[in-house]
């Protein structure tokens, strides 16, 4: 069965961009909720797309949006606190009912590779259970996806690093042997897409990773070797990685917090093959194009995207 039209719950998001793109690629015609439709202006121009200004997280707000569609894509998720149990338990919960009350069968799930109802973070915790409710709803078919951290030209990983190597000549990494697998946006992207409609990708969670595990402190330094940037890069204790945290999360932006600190104590990778025969892309092959632009055309994009223009 091809299930053509297709609503995406945080599609104005950094994968939910590359996703929509992929999909109309392939014919769809989507819907992209959003509390603020300026910020999914670069959706506006796909010609199959359409963007409603609402909050999916008010009461009848789900069912009205789902019952107009074949499929319902959820990518919301939030790395830090202190609320995550309305994004990534009561609104996948939610979901589930109102893809039951539209007679809605199709939904895929975007979770998380370490999460788990007793892992050490609260972000793990909270994906495993919405990732578990969504499982357990044998009337629907539901496919889940659980990536590790995914990189891409507007990420706020890599992105990150490179702004900090610009600014100090110093880099602290806490939890330096914190081990990921980074996964390529375009990839996951062209995973969800083709999970879609597939009957064999029905009743089943895929681990989204990319080819090579990295230290956080190995990441680090190659931001730093791909920008052109000598820095001194030094890992911290666990202690004073939960110190440095306490404070991050204090600031605007809230780079860091003790959450993500606890996360880290899980590796971030996994053995499983990538799906449906999509050869995930390097990091090295990919992150060289974005992370060194050589001069304002092409850095106009990024900057673009980061001011939601």
């Amino acid at each position: 069965m091809r299930y053509d039209r297709v609503l995406i719950l945080g599609g104005s998001g950094f994968i939910g961009r590359h996703l929509a793109a992929e999909l109309v690629r392939r014919g769809k015609k989507l819907t992209v909720p959003s509390r603020r439709r300026e910020r999914a202006k670069h959706l506006i121009l796909l010609p199959t797309v359409e963007v409603v200004e609402t909050d999916v997280f008010k009461p009848g707000v789900l069912h009205e949006l789902v019952r107009r569609h074949d499929a319902v894509i959820n990518l919301v998720g939030v790395l830090h606190g202190p609320d995550f149990e309305k994004p990534h338990v009561e609104l996948p919960a939610a979901l589930v009912d109102a893809c039951r009350a539209g007679g809605v069968k199709r939904l895929i799930h975007m979770s998380a590779l370490g999460a788990a109802p007793d892992a050490p973070s609260q972000y793990q915790r909270s994906k495993g259970r919405g990732e578990q409710a969504v499982m357990e709803a044998g009337d629907l078919d539901v496919t889940v996806f659980r990536p590790s951290v995914v990189f891409g030209p507007e990420d706020r990983f890599l992105n990150l690093f490179a702004r900090l190597a610009r600014l100090f000549p110093v880099l602290a990494v806490p939890n330096p042997e914190a081990r990921f697998q980074p996964v390529y946006v375009g990839d996951v992207a062209q995973a969800f897409a083709e999970a879609l409609d597939r009957p064999d990708a029905v009743a089943r969670r895929y681990d989204l990773a990319g080819p090579r595990e990295y230290t956080l402190k190995e990441l680090v330094s190659l931001v730093c070797q791909l920008t052109g940037r000598h820095r001194i890069v030094v890992g911290l204790p666990n202690s004073l990685s939960s110190m440095q945290a306490f404070f991050l999360e204090k600031l605007p932006g809230q780079l860091m917090s003790r959450d993500n600190i606890r996360s880290m104590q899980v590796p971030n990778t996994t053995q499983a093959k990538f799906p449906f025969a999509i050869q995930p892309r390097a990091l090295e092959a990919v992150a060289p194009s974005y992370l060194t632009p050589s001069g304002p055309r092409e850095r106009y994009p990024q900057l673009r995207w980061r001011a939601r223009r």
